[in-house]
């Protein structure tokens, strides 16, 4: 997960996805890693053959290349707006951006859909798919089990390190494992992510301090308030564009995971989805949108993004809904 610029980001544009990987990601948040720090890998294998037999399953007629086709159908998307390179509000136009909404476009292109992007805070944005409120969720989701038991998940489309960020002149330790091992150290994430199982699973909730928004985390983390933040390498690699001078990535990585999209328990969508995945793949889809969002061809970073109060202005006067094309 998710909710950052040089990307540091390790990608595996495939089923089975990046090689360096959170090592499976939010880019700049959610950035891009490989062993040169800095250049986005490009990797994925191939995708199984969709089958007009599947598309007859998903419930739609098989189109050109046998891929269903949905005829149209409007798909109701929960994005958080608020997670680089995913997905954001573009500073310059004022517009939704991001891979997530390039993605899905190119996804419904494929198996003649409609994307509704609808923004929805991270907190809950799980249970809400679940319970049906969206039909489906894109917001750099971490792929495990525990979530799979509610919502059925898509094919993996790319792989996340988790990393640690640390100050700057941070001399204390310079591993996770130096961290784990000082019990003196606290560590800030943020909650209902995977980087936070995975503080727990490391150092136990006594030296963890959670909050609402990485952006919290990282300001406590710059406060003196916490010794180190677990997040996405993307998303660490997008504070430390935005601070420099003061933040840094230290260790390899604590985990590698792979990112996938959320639907409901069942979704007739998911098997579409997935083949649409596979062409984009194949046809070089994905590959153009991980130059173009997980390289340091992107250079946005959250300091550019509007403040919390600035986007609540925004969201006051102008729907959340972001028109489709």
């Amino acid at each position: 997960m998710r909710k950052l610029w040089t990307l540091l980001l390790v990608l595996v544009l495939g089923l089975a996805v990046v090689a360096c990987n959170q090592a499976a990601a939010p880019a700049n948040t959610g950035g891009t890693t490989d062993t040169t720090e800095g250049t986005t890998e490009e990797a994925g294998e191939e995708a199984a053959e969709a089958t007009p037999e599947a598309a007859e399953e998903a419930g739609g007629e098989t189109a050109a290349g046998d891929l269903p086709d949905l005829g149209g159908r409007e798909v109701r998307i929960a994005v958080e707006n608020a997670y680089l390179p995913f997905n954001y509000i573009d500073p310059n136009t004022g517009e939704p951006a991001g891979w997530d909404y390039e993605a899905w476009r190119a996804i419904c292109e494929q198996i003649n859909c409609t994307p509704v992007f609808e923004e929805a805070a991270w907190e809950g944005m799980i249970q809400a798919v679940a319970d049906g409120q969206f039909d489906a969720a894109a917001d750099g989701i971490t792929i495990n089990e525990e979530r799979a038991e509610i919502v059925d998940f898509s094919e993996g489309y790319i792989n996340v390190n988790q990393r640690l960020l640390v100050r700057a002149d941070e001399e204390r330790f310079d591993s996770v494992d130096a961290f784990v091992a000082d019990e003196s150290l606290i560590v800030g994430t943020q909650t209902g992510t995977t980087n936070f199982e995975s503080a727990r699973e490391l150092v136990g909730d006594d030296r963890i301090q959670a909050f609402e928004q990485f952006g919290f985390a990282v300001e406590a983390l710059l406060n003196g308030d916490v010794d180190a933040v677990f997040m996405d390498e993307t998303a660490g690699q997008g504070y430390v564009g935005v601070n420099a001078d003061e933040l840094r990535l230290v260790g390899d990585p604590i985990s590698s995971d792979q990112l996938g999209f959320i639907f409901p328990k069942g979704s007739d969508l998911v098997d579409p989805v997935n083949q649409a995945l596979a062409a984009l793949r194949e046809n070089g889809t994905l590959d153009q949108l991980a130059a173009q969002y997980f390289s340091d061809a992107f250079t946005l970073t959250y300091d550019d993004l509007p403040s919390d109060e600035e986007s609540e202005e925004e969201s006051s006067e102008e729907p959340t809904e972001e028109p489709t094309e």
